[in-house]
């Protein structure tokens, strides 16, 4: 059974790099949501993320009912159904369902060839090359989105904005060089205006290891 949260937070288990972590922060963030946050080394998961998600992938919530929410998106809507001050969740282009099948492309194919160019050597048969193209070719249909407007949800960002944008972070860290002589002028501008935002410096802040034998939560956000 999970551990039950034993303060008046629900529990986050993170990992600052990760991309489906971030996309949870950033949604607790701007529902002003306020968890106790659990840093996670991901060499050495700690017995009570196990408890609480066998599959030990962060990001992880546990509610305050014991309830446990183990998948990124699922906690990206249960934060914003609480609280939506931003509009994440009414995007002012298309629908939200039109924002969630953009979102499960990039979680379904985008990803997929995000991991074998990132890590070919990981993948058996994998060609980074392949892999790089494939994904080119998701990140130009967000260009061309990105060229209409200044976001994927239209005039403001939303949902699929800030679930979508830390995968294509990692995508374009791995050639740097290469990814800034694409011509996709409007989805690096999309993309250096969310990582040069506030939601993004305060999300990823560092914060040391949880340790079991810690009394005081670490509050994320910071300030609830």
């Amino acid at each position: 059974m999970p551990e039950m949260p034993t303060g008046a937070l629900p529990v986050l288990y993170s990992f600052r790099r990760c991309p489906y972590a971030i996309r949870a922060r950033l949604a607790l963030h701007a529902s002003g949501t306020p968890c106790a946050l659990r840093e996670v080394v991901l060499r050495d998961k700690p017995l009570a993320l196990l408890a609480a998600s066998p599959q030990a992938t962060v990001p992880v919530l546990v509610l305050r009912d014991g309830e446990v929410i183990a998948q990124s998106l699922d906690i990206m809507r249960w934060a914003l159904a609480r609280h939506d001050p931003q509009g994440w969740l009414r995007p002012g282009v298309g629908t939200l369902d039109d924002a969630l099948a953009l979102i499960a492309d990039c979680d379904l194919h985008f990803k997929r060839d995000l991991d074998r160019y990132k890590y070919p050597g990981r993948y058996e048969d994998a060609d980074a090359d392949v892999h790089r193209s494939q994904g080119a070719a998701f990140l130009m249909r967000l260009q061309a989105q990105l060229q209409a407007t200044p976001h994927l949800a239209g005039a403001r960002s939303g949902l699929a904005d800030h679930a979508i944008a830390p995968f294509v972070r990692q995508f374009a860290m791995v050639e740097p060089d290469w990814f800034v002589q694409q011509p996709w002028p409007h989805l690096r501008a999309w993309l250096d205006g969310w990582t040069g935002s506030e939601a993004f410096a305060a999300v990823m802040h560092r914060y040391a290891p949880w340790r079991a034998s810690d009394t005081v939560p670490v509050v994320f956000p910071p300030g609830h």
